[in-house]
C-alpha cells in the first residue's frame, strides 16, 4: 500500500506531536522531581522501556531552567494522545503547583 504525500505529511505531524507530548511529560517529572521511567512503568507495567521516552528525558533542562508546566496541561495533553493510563497516574500525585 502506497502513502500519499497527504498522508505522509499526517503520520508525521502526528509522530512530531507525540515526541511533543513526552517531552513536555518528561521535563514535568524533571520539574517535580519525580521518576518518569518509575511513572511510566506503574502505568503501563507489560511494556517495554520506552526509547522516546529516554531520548526525551536527555533532551530536558534543569528543573530551574524550565518554565512551569501545570499538571492540569500534562494530563490533558496525554489523554489527548490516549495515554489515559499515565494520565491518571499523574492526577494520583500531589505537586507544588496545586
Amino acid at each position: 500500500m502506497k502513502l500519499s504525500d497527504r498522508e505522509k505529511y499526517i503520520i508525521e505531524r502526528y509522530a512530531e506531536d507525540e515526541e511533543t507530548m513526552v517531552l513536555l511529560f518528561a521535563q514535568w517529572c524533571v520539574n517535580n522531581e519525580i521518576d518518569a521511567h518509575e511513572l511510566y512503568e506503574k502505568a503501563y507495567p507489560h511494556q517495554p522501556k520506552n526509547k522516546t521516552l529516554e531520548v526525551a528525558l536527555q533532551r530536558t533542562v534543569l528543573k530551574g531552567e524550565s518554565e512551569l508546566i501545570p499538571k492540569h496541561l500534562v494530563v490533558a495533553v496525554l489523554q489527548a494522545f490516549g495515554n489515559d493510563d499515565l494520565a491518571f497516574e499523574i492526577e494520583q500525585i500531589r505537586t507544588k503547583d496545586e
